[in-house]
């Protein structure tokens, strides 16, 4: 099963911006459909961004939409997620994810592959 690093979180100022990372070893992720997913302190675990192959497939949860941006190198199995004019309420843990199938998905379960999370705090 494919294992899944983020790297790229840490501390930034409100308007900021911030590119995570999601890294796959033991396998590629490039057949199947990716994702990002947030937790903040107290809250679930929340949609953020998916897609398959195309960029054009790319959807987003309503908070971020037009501020950030999923991507992913299919030559180096690597996933981004490009956040911009970021805002307090974007802090908390992201996680990157691999969907059982090359499809978009904002449900939680579809994913069958999790990384273990880097942390985006937004100061004020």
């Amino acid at each position: 099963q494919v294992q899944l690093v983020e790297s790229g979180g840490g501390l930034v100022q409100v308007g900021g911006s911030l590119r995570l990372s999601c890294t796959a070893s033991g396998g590629t992720f490039s057949n199947y459909g990716v994702g990002w997913f947030r937790q903040a302190p107290g809250k679930e675990r929340e949609f953020v961004a998916a897609m398959s192959w195309s960029p054009d497939s790319a959807v987003y949860g309503d908070s971020v939409k037009g501020r950030f941006a999923i991507s992913r190198d299919l030559n180096r199995n690597i996933l981004y997620l490009q956040m911009n004019s970021l805002k307090p309420e974007d802090t908390a843990v992201y996680f990157c994810a691999v969907n059982r199938k090359l499809a978009v998905s904002r449900a939680q379960a579809q994913y069958i592959s999790w990384g273990q999370g880097t942390q985006v705090t937004v100061s004020s």
